[in-house]
């Protein structure tokens, strides 16, 4: 987009949270963690070798520092686990658990390994188990929300260390003691305290730093607060914000605003400028608790150089920490979405969220638009959509919308999440759901994205099933069939493929329902049930014929046959072959013919009738010189020159053979720079194609 320099350089996947400066205090939380790391387990002690990955669990409340210590551990000790740290957070930021499937499939996606789509938790936490089998690694498990979480993602490597970051005790987990933290001590806060604040005015009023620090109960997130209101107001005293805190302390609190951080919170709400006190409350409703400029500008309804000011005003007040990221990009600690969240029920209301969260969805869709057209530029219609588009949603090269998708990537799927489990927003959720899967597929494609689209198909599925639309819903339960068989869960494709047939009947959507039953077949010949298939494709190839589409009838034909060469019974898969050959050359379709008579050819090699088949070879040979297809061309070459060795003519083989290896060598390499582009394997079939 025009207004964000977008760096064309190598993308980094890292989005964790800048940190400021060096760690401050828990000397004797650290000591305590390390000598954890040394102190003999119950297995040890009974003389048996300890069957999993030891853990140290960090508990504390939100904002009390407790991933501060995690990482500063993990930065301690990573030398002794040469094969690296893996990091997942276990919540998301209004609580929410994350799936372990997801926590597991991130893990492993961080290791480089691959996590088919649609595959159950147990085996996908068993993989993990599996990779780190043998290794010498280190796991943090931040925000964890229970045992089960934990426990779930435990690898079996006594040699492996895992740090679990919690709210509190993890019962269930054998042998876990919890350094459980409270707040700073008072050197520590008042360090911290000066690292925003600046040394003047602490240096001339300790007492009063230090009278601060106690009202903030050496809270980390309330003592951060305390550092940016105070930076922010160079003319205020420490003093005077000492007893304002003491005041609000003494005055008591009603519910989530009693804590020391609620309180502070308030008093840098009361004084932040218009579009600041307007963006805060708003941030809310960031998905993944991830904020960039255009969520911002779209969730407060004003300018994305506006808000991306508000949000760098933000991080020096301590309320944001900017991502190491290309592009501009906030995290909102887990600790302040709580507070945020009652501040905007507090000032907002629910209507006015609702219009808010649906401007930010009707960003994100008009981004998505941006980012696929950007990859259609050859053709003029693309071009005039991109030139109409406003600028702030336009990209300047397709790299800098590849980069924008990948960075934004757990935003977005985030996004669609919360847009389905919205309930109320499902027109929106719709487009957004349909413009991600398309801007998916352009940039990064069908299967390389497969884990991601399975998911965002199951959200359309569950959208469609809820507003009764059994065309959407018979592309999402084809979709997820595809992606099912596609590693090998070829029954629970099946199911998929029978239920995408029952609603494209009710739909009375001839695509849908046709389309459902060749994947029926295609499922039955999978697995070996011929007989089954032959009849599915049967069925489908009599829709087709009914409507009068002969290339597709063709192919049919040539599905059939092929299922009949599989069981064996090769007149029927000649017949059908001729079938379809016939249906081909009807529709000039001249490749098509040549690739048929090539299989006719092998099952009259099948059949036992090499005259033929070699005769037949010969043919298929002369349609594809015909095709002008150098590729196809050659493979028939190689394909006739294998017959000729079958039945005992070396020499003219040989001939054959030269000429394709020369086709292949004179003929270009394909152009490997572009991404796959299956529309079949992610259509979305909504009611209109717009942005």
């Amino acid at each position: 987009m025009t207004d964000q320099a977008v760096d064309t350089g190598e993308v980094r996947p890292a989005a964790r949270p800048v940190t400021r400066d060096r760690f401050l205090g828990r000397a004797r939380e650290l000591k305590e963690l390390r000598a954890d790391i040394e102190r003999a387990g119950l297995d040890t002690l009974s003389g048996r070798k300890a069957p999993r990955a030891r853990v140290l669990l960090i508990a504390g409340r939100p904002g009390s520092g407790r991933t501060s210590l995690a990482e500063e551990l993990v930065r301690q000790v990573a030398g002794r686990y040469p094969d690296g740290v893996l990091r997942a957070r276990l919540s998301e930021p209004d609580g929410t658990p994350v799936p372990v499937e997801r926590a597991a499939r991130d893990l492993l996606g961080a290791l480089g390994l691959p996590a088919p789509a649609g595959a159950a938790e147990d085996d996908l936490t068993a993989a993990l188990r599996g990779a780190l089998a043998g290794r010498r690694m280190l796991l943090l498990l931040d925000d964890a929300a229970g045992a089960d979480q934990v426990d779930a993602l435990l690898p079996d490597a006594p040699d492996c260390l895992a740090v679990a970051v919690s709210g509190g005790p993890l019962t269930g987990i054998a042998d876990v003691r919890p350094c459980t933290l409270g707040g700073l001590d008072t050197k520590s806060a008042v360090e911290l305290l000066t690292r925003y604040a600046g040394t003047v005015r602490v240096t001339v009023d300790p007492r009063s730093a230090e009278s601060l620090a106690e009202a903030c109960q050496g809270h980390p997130a309330a003592l951060v607060l305390a550092g940016g209101w105070l930076a922010a107001r160079p003319q205020a005293a420490v003093a005077d914000l000492a007893k304002r805190m003491h005041a609000d302390s003494d005055d008591g609190g009603d519910g989530a605003d009693a804590g020391p951080t609620a309180r502070v919170l308030r008093l840098v709400y009361e004084q932040l400028p218009g579009q600041g006190a307007r963006i805060l409350p708003l941030l809310s409703l960031a998905p993944a608790g991830l904020v960039d400029p255009h969520t911002a500008s779209s969730l407060a309804g004003c300018s994305v150089d506006a808000a991306r000011a508000v949000l760098e005003d933000f991080v020096a007040l301590g309320l944001l920490r900017a991502v190491d990221s290309p592009l501009p990009q906030y995290d909102v600690p887990g600790w302040l979405h709580p507070l945020l969240r009652v501040l905007a029920a507090g000032q907002e209301r629910p209507a006015e969220l609702q219009l808010a969260r649906a401007r930010m969805l009707e960003r994100t869709v008009r981004l998505l638009h941006s980012c696929r057209v950007i990859t259609e530029t050859d053709s003029p219609q693309a071009r005039e959509k991109l030139s109409a588009m406003p600028r702030e949603v336009r990209f300047p090269t397709p790299r800098a919308a590849a980069d924008w998708l990948r960075i934004r990537r757990p935003a977005l799927l985030a996004s669609a999440r919360l847009a389905v489990a919205d309930g109320e927003l499902d027109t929106l959720a719709r487009r957004l759901l349909s413009q991600l899967v398309r801007a998916i597929a352009a940039h990064v494609g069908t299967q390389a994205a497969a884990p991601d689209l399975y998911g965002v198909h199951g959200l359309v599925l569950d959208v469609a099933e809820r507003r009764g639309l059994p065309r959407e819903k018979a592309a999402a339960l084809l979709n997820l069939g595809d992606l099912d068989a596609q590693t090998g869960r070829t029954r629970d494709a099946l199911v998929r493929y029978r239920a995408a047939l029952e609603a494209g009947r009710e739909a009375n959507d001839p695509y849908a329902t046709g389309r459902a039953m060749e994947s029926v077949g295609g499922a039955y010949q999978e697995v070996g049930d011929y007989d089954r298939a032959a009849d599915w494709f049967g069925r489908a190839l009599a829709e087709r014929l009914a409507r009068g589409e002969r290339p597709e009838a063709a192919r049919l034909y040539g599905r059939i046959a092929t299922t009949h060469t599989y069981a064996g019974r090769y007149g029927e898969a000649l017949r059908n072959w001729r079938a379809a050959l016939a249906g081909y050359r009807r529709s000039g379709d001249v490749a098509a013919s040549a690739r048929a008579l090539s299989e006719i050819a092998r099952v009259q090699e099948y059949a036992g009738r090499p005259e033929e088949s070699l005769r037949t070879c010969q043919e298929a040979v002369d349609w594809a010189r015909r095709a002008e297809d150098v590729r196809l061309h050659a493979a028939l070459e190689l394909r006739l020159a294998d017959t000729l060795d079958r039945i005992g003519d070396p020499a003219a083989a040989r001939l054959h053979r030269a000429a394709a290896e020369r086709m292949l060598v004179e003929e270009p390499p394909e152009d490997g720079t572009g991404q796959e582009k299956d529309a079949d394997a992610c259509e979305i079939r909504s009611s209109s194609d717009e942005d």
